[in-house]
């Protein structure tokens, strides 16, 4: 008797999976986006797909077809631009996408202030000669992991000791 209850149990707590997971599909189906809802210009773009279209999951089809918008508004040079990133990232092995897309990960984690802070180096450095930059490269290849360290623990504070000059001086302006 108590088997009978039991497989009774089991078989109703499979049936409410079943039940759960048809109708969490039937949502996902919803935000499925029809072929024919999308633009001439999205359709001309995303042309590879539309044999497919319908295999893809929404989530997919919600970034290709936010991708076609973004592509078509873009000038002529920016899809130039564009297609040149995209040759590169395409060329690219696995492991170097990988370790990219990680260090993406990584950069995201960080708080505002610190993701801002390599934002405004990574311009400074943009600003240098070519020359210099290579130098940089070369001298900052040739270190030891320690040297490195140190290096990254040095522009760390420089930009902490800029930033805390910074909002004295605003303290200083406001307090008048």
């Amino acid at each position: 008797m108590k088997a009978r209850n039991r497989v009774r149990h089991y078989l109703a707590h499979g049936l409410a999976v079943v039940i759960l997971l048809l109708g969490l599909s039937a949502i996902a189906a919803d935000d499925a986006i029809d072929w024919n809802s999308l633009n001439p210009e999205q359709q001309r773009v995303l042309g590879q797909f539309e044999a497919t279209w319908t295999s893809l999951d929404s989530a997919r089809q919600q970034r290709l077809a936010t991708g076609a918008a973004r592509w078509s508004e873009m000038s002529g040079e920016d899809r130039s631009a564009a297609a040149k990133r995209f040759r590169t990232w395409r060329d690219l092995s696995d492991d170097q996408r990988a370790n990219i897309r990680e260090r993406y990960t990584e950069f995201q984690s960080l708080p505002v202030e610190d993701r801002q802070r390599i934002r405004e180096n990574y311009q400074r450095f943009r600003q240098l000669s070519p020359e210099r930059r290579q130098h940089m490269r070369d001298r900052y290849r040739d270190m030891t992991p320690e040297q490195r360290d140190r290096v990254r623990d040095r522009l760390r504070n420089r930009t902490h000791q800029q930033r805390d000059r910074t909002q004295q001086r605003r303290h200083r302006t406001t307090d008048r």
